[in-house]
C-alpha cells in the first residue's frame, strides 16, 4: 500500500525535494496569496498592504522551519501588471519558490514571460498545462523557449471523472511533449470535498504506473463547502479543513494547493501531524524510515525512530 515498485521520479524545485515513495519526502505545500477576498488585496491594480503580506509570508516560512514541512506561494493576479507587481515584491521578501494562478492561458503567458526576463525560472513553478489548453504542443515549445523548468499538468476528463480518467487525461497530455521539462508534476483536480477521494486514488494509480509526482488542491474541496461554516460554524470549519489536508496529504501526495497562505500556522501542522503517522505506517509495511531530517518526524520523535529501529535489529537477530 505505501511502497511502490514502479520506481518513482524526485525532482528538485529551488532547493525542495518533490516526489518519491511515500514517507521520503514530506509534500510540498502551495499556498495563495492576493486570491478574491484576500484582505490584504486593496484593489486589483498591485496595491496592497505589504507589511501584512510579509508578515504572512515569513510566518509560512516559520512554519516551514518548525514543521519540516516545505512550502511556497502560488500568487494569483487577474493581469501581467499585476502579476510583475506581486512577483517583484516576492523575489525581494523570501527565497522560497513560486507560482503565479491565472486562469486566462494568453495573460498568464505574458507573466511567464517577465519571469523568464527576470531569469528566475529555477523558482518558477509554472501552473499549469491543462486538458482545456486548445494547442498543449505549442504551449510546450513557448515554455521551453522562455527555459521554464518546471510545471505542473492538471488531470482531469470531463467525460471521465473516475480516477482512471484522470490517469487517461494525463497520458493524453504527455502524449504532446509535456513530459519535456526538469520537473512534472501532477495536479489530479478535486472537484469537491468528497471526491477528494478519486484524485488520492488517481494519485496512487499514477505513481504506480508512471512514478511522477502526484497532488492535488485539496483545499478546493473544503473551502468550496461554504455552507459549512454556518451549520458547523468557523471552528468546525477549521477542524473539517484541517482534517482533510492532513488526510488528504498523506495518501500518495507529493504536494498540496493548501489554500490561503494565512492558514499555514494551522494547515501545517496539521499535515506534519499526518506525515508523521504515514511514516510509521510505512515503517509498518517496509521496515524503513528515510534519512531525509526534515521529515516531521525525525524532527521531533527522534528517540522513538531509534527505539523502532533497535527494536527491529534485535527482531532480525532473532
Amino acid at each position: 500500500m505505501f511502497k511502490f515498485d514502479t520506481a518513482q521520479k524526485v525532482f528538485d524545485l529551488a532547493g525542495i525535494k518533490i516526489g518519491g515513495q511515500p514517507g521520503e519526502n514530506p509534500p510540498l505545500m502551495i499556498t495563495s496569496m492576493f486570491h478574491n477576498k484576500d484582505k490584504i488585496v486593496q484593489d486589483r491594480k498591485g496595491n496592497f498592504d505589504r507589511e501584512r503580506a510579509k508578515e504572512i509570508i515569513k510566518k509560512q516560512e516559520e512554519m516551514t522551519e518548525l514543521t519540516g514541512v516545505p512550502g511556497m506561494v502560488a500568487m494569483v493576479a487577474n493581469t501581467p501588471d499585476e502579476a510583475k507587481i506581486y512577483i517583484d515584491f516576492y523575489l525581494e521578501t523570501t527565497s522560497m519558490p513560486f507560482g503565479i494562478d491565472m486562469w486566462v492561458a494568453e495573460q498568464r503567458a505574458k507573466a511567464t514571460e517577465y519571469v523568464s526576463k527576470l531569469g528566475v525560472q529555477d523558482k518558477f513553478l509554472y501552473n499549469s498545462i491543462t486538458p482545456w489548453d486548445k494547442d498543449i504542443k505549442g504551449q510546450v515549445q513557448k515554455l521551453k523557449d522562455l527555459g521554464i523548468k518546471h510545471v505542473v499538468i492538471q488531470a482531469f476528463d470531463d467525460q471521465d471523472q473516475s480516477p482512471a480518467g484522470r490517469v487517461k487525461s494525463l497520458e493524453a497530455i504527455l502524449e504532446q511533449g509535456a513530459d519535456a521539462f526538469d520537473t512534472v508534476i501532477v495536479d489530479t483536480s478535486v472537484m469537491n470535498m468528497p471526491s477528494t477521494s478519486f484524485s488520492l486514488v488517481a494519485n496512487r494509480m499514477i505513481k504506480e504506473k508512471h512514478g511522477l509526482p502526484c497532488g492535488g488542491a485539496y483545499s478546493n474541496g473544503t473551502h468550496m463547502w461554504k455552507e459549512i461554516k454556518d451549520k458547523w460554524g468557523l471552528d468546525g470549519f477549521k477542524a473539517m479543513d484541517a482534517v482533510v489536508q492532513g488526510m488528504s496529504s498523506s495518501l500518495w501526495s507529493d504536494f498540496n494547493f493548501s489554500g490561503p497562505a494565512v492558514t499555514a500556522p494551522r494547515v501545517f501542522p496539521a499535515v506534519a501531524s499526518a506525515h508523521m503517522l504515514l511514516s510509521t505506517l510505512v515503517y509498518d509495511e517496509t521496515g524503513v524510515i528515510y534519512d531525509n531530517p526534515n521529515l516531521p518526524l525525525r524532527k521531533y520523535y527522534s528517540e522513538f525512530i531509534q527505539k523502532l529501529q533497535e527494536g527491529g535489529s534485535r527482531k532480525k537477530g532473532k
